[in-house]
């Protein structure tokens, strides 16, 4: 089945029904939901975008974000919230690439993101898609079991 991608409302019922299943997937693997330095308003801003990404059916699959990252150069975006159900091969890549084009679009260099490094499956993910290992950054700044990346736009 293809799938699709498109801006959407971070509020919508899909949109947290996604978030509630990342934040259990996560909870399970890590014993964090990771909503801590995660807030809705955040991606309803000027330049920022929640995308939901839908199968053939039009049943919402996958989701993420980005915005802002606060605190630094107005060319950076941080990546928040990526997942895919895991129902539709290649739903990660797709909101991933939807959202690098949208971050170019919008006027960003570069998209930093943060992720668990016991979440192997999202770091090989990152490193397969461009993205590098940097220092943590911002609240991951001391903690060993974040892994900070960031990815050149263009």
């Amino acid at each position: 089945m293809m799938t699709t991608v498109e801006k959407s409302d971070p509020f919508s019922v899909e949109s947290q029904r996604l978030m509630d299943a990342l934040s259990s997937t996560l909870a399970a693997m890590t014993g964090d939901g990771g909503r801590t330095h995660f807030r809705m308003n955040d991606v309803t801003g000027l330049r920022a975008v929640w995308a939901i990404a839908r199968n053939g059916a039009g049943e919402a699959v996958g989701c993420g974000a980005i915005r802002p990252y606060e605190g630094h150069d107005e060319d950076i975006a941080e990546l928040k919230r990526m997942y895919s159900t895991g129902q539709n091969p290649g739903t990660g890549t797709a909101v991933l690439t939807f959202l690098e084009t949208s971050a170019a679009a919008l006027g960003y260099r570069q998209v930093w993101l943060e992720t668990r490094r016991i979440n192997l499956r999202a770091v090989a993910f990152y490193l397969n898609r461009g993205y590098a290992v940097i220092d943590n950054y911002g609240p991951y700044v001391g903690r060993d079991d974040a892994v900070c990346f960031a990815k050149v736009l263009g």
